[in-house]
């Protein structure tokens, strides 16, 4: 694409689409799956960067920070390259081993480049890997290169494991010392300089399974005080009767790297309550959708309706079964499965106004504390309802 774009696409860029999910916000394009049919796609350039002309498919915005991280651990992990010289080396040597079984001994310095290799990649999905995760790198590496299983009576994935876990651990410890936020967030604990810091292997903060982008570095070009005046703007923004959801969304993506600093690096967890007051957006629909997909890039919208529709089928069989038996939540899920089946169309918004109205009714729930319905045009106060179904 970028050699058949007119202009050419030299210098800085990135691509976004208009998601219909977010009112036509500009969101981040990271897989091509995400890019709905016949959708909007923008080339997004940071703010003064002139490498190439302009166009009017071409929008130039504040400089947003690039996340680090695009992707959680894979189901299975692939092995990177290491360099022409390095390939040729393992491939002679699987050639070999296939030959005679063989094994390949490495150079030290080889097996250093090996495992910096690896190191690099599995930092690209979480910086603190379990000992699974390490235990299914290194069983993938002697899988692809079978040369580089230990000699006889030994374990080879143990030890890959424990050389890789050593190699991540030394690589966590440069990048700290060239200040990447998710690890030197880590770093200052007790030592002989330090003995009554807290120990270095506890209360360690790191991302949770599904946290993709814990906490990153500040953007380029910006400094704690320039985005303290964006969170300005978007408390005044918010105010306004009229807001401007893509300004807001803009500033909200910009400024993600302090506010996760203020959540995260805050000695003491600082209350919801504080967190909202400095943050009004993120009580706005669209930013918390925007929010979690900066945190853990995943649509939330799309995941939830996905798993809802997923289990659909089974949980509408579920409350048909149990409305025929006796008793007020037979009775209950009885009356929604008959308002249900005298719909003349049933289709999937149908389906899940059912589900979500009978589950919490299955589950002997109070519904009411879930769903408030009125046919007012202004409707009740739903500010404390937990979970709102506007239709």
């Amino acid at each position: 694409m970028q050699e058949r774009f007119k202009p050419r696409l030299d210098g800085d860029f990135s691509l976004h689409y208009e998601d219909p999910d977010f009112d036509g916000d500009l969101c981040l394009l990271v897989d091509i799956l995400e890019l709905p049919e016949k959708g909007t796609l923008r080339v997004v350039r940071p703010e003064g960067d002139t490498s190439s002309t302009a166009s009017s498919d071409t929008d130039i915005l504040p400089h947003a920070p690039a996340l680090q991280r695009q992707k959680s651990w894979p189901d299975h992990f692939v092995v990177p390259g290491f360099g022409y010289e390095m390939e040729h080396i393992l491939e002679e040597g699987n050639r070999v081993y296939e030959e005679s079984g063989k094994l390949l001994k490495l150079k030290r310095s080889q097996k250093s480049e090996i495992l910096k290799k690896m190191a690099e990649m599995i930092y690209s999905f979480k910086p603190y890997p379990h000992e699974k995760e390490l235990a299914m790198a290194a069983q993938a590496l002697i899988t692809a290169h079978p040369c580089l299983r230990m000699m006889a009576g030994e374990d080879g994935e143990l030890g890959w494991k424990r050389h890789i876990g050593y190699k991540v651990a030394s690589y966590r410890n440069n990048l700290a010392k060239a200040g990447v936020a998710e690890v030197a967030i880590n770093t200052g604990r007790r030592s002989r300089n330090n003995p009554d810091n807290d120990h270095p292997h506890q209360n360690i903060k790191k991302a949770r399974k599904a946290e993709v982008n814990y906490i990153i570095n500040l953007p380029k070009d910006q400094t704690p005080a320039t985005l303290e005046t964006m969170r300005e703007e978007i408390v005044h923004e918010v105010e306004k009767t009229e807001r401007n959801q893509l300004v807001i969304g803009k500033l909200m993506n910009t400024t993600y790297a302090l506010r996760r600093q203020e959540i995260v690096g805050a000695l003491v967890a600082p209350r919801v309550r504080d967190v909202v007051d400095r943050w009004p957006a993120l009580l706005m629909e669209s930013q918390v959708f925007a929010e979690f997909h900066r945190i853990n890039n995943v649509n939330l919208r799309n995941q939830f309706y996905k798993e809802l529709d997923r289990h659909t089928p089974k949980l509408i069989t579920l409350f048909r079964d149990k409305s025929t038996k006796t008793g007020k939540i037979a009775e209950e899920l009885a009356k929604l499965m008959r308002i249900y089946e005298l719909q003349e169309q049933r289709d999937v918004n149908m389906r899940r106004a059912l589900v979500l109205r009978a589950l919490p009714v299955y589950l002997r729930e109070d519904a009411f504390k879930f769903f408030r319905t009125c046919n007012s045009a202004d409707g009740p106060d739903l500010t404390d309802t937990p979970l709102r179904w506007l239709s």
